[in-house]
């Protein structure tokens, strides 16, 4: 894995989860990201030709996977499995990766989708990749800051 991911081409954010992951993608010049899709896993070689497919179809630069963490910064077996996983994806699409802390990233896309009066299906339909949006937007206004999370209190 990677602290520091390329300042060029497209970067997709991850906001993993066991059974669906977020995808959002960014433009080639990094400025802007957008929601692209949510992948329902199904098993690890299907998962590993999705994201190798991903990668080269829109000719990836690297992925920033959402690490969540208490607001203590303290972290889970959430936190383990999302380190695994970008372990993983780095190995299996030779593109650098990044953790970046997804604190609030879900809870502020299920935010925004209430406000727009969609109903519990149609959020949970975007939820996630809403979610992997508000991830990668923050990383690119960050600074890109790969320090490790730090408490909120």
């Amino acid at each position: 894995m990677s602290d520091s991911l390329p300042r060029a081409g497209r970067l997709a954010g991850i906001d993993y989860g066991t059974v669906r992951i977020g995808i959002a993608i960014t433009d080639p010049a990094q400025s802007l990201a957008s929601p692209l899709e949510i992948l329902t896993r199904r098993d690890k070689l299907q998962d590993e030709r999705y994201f190798r497919r991903l990668a080269e179809q829109e000719q990836l630069a690297g992925f920033v996977v959402g690490l969540p963490v208490h607001t203590s910064g303290e972290e889970s077996q959430k936190s383990i499995e999302s380190r695994e996983f970008a372990k993983w994806l780095g190995e299996i699409t030779k593109l650098p990766v990044c953790l970046y802390d997804e604190r609030y990233s879900t809870a502020q896309a299920e935010s925004l989708l209430q406000d727009a009066g969609l109903t519990s299906k149609r959020r949970k339909e975007r939820r996630d990749m809403l979610a992997a949006q508000i991830l990668l937007a923050a990383y690119l206004e960050s600074g890109r800051n790969a320090e490790p999370p730090g408490s909120l209190s």
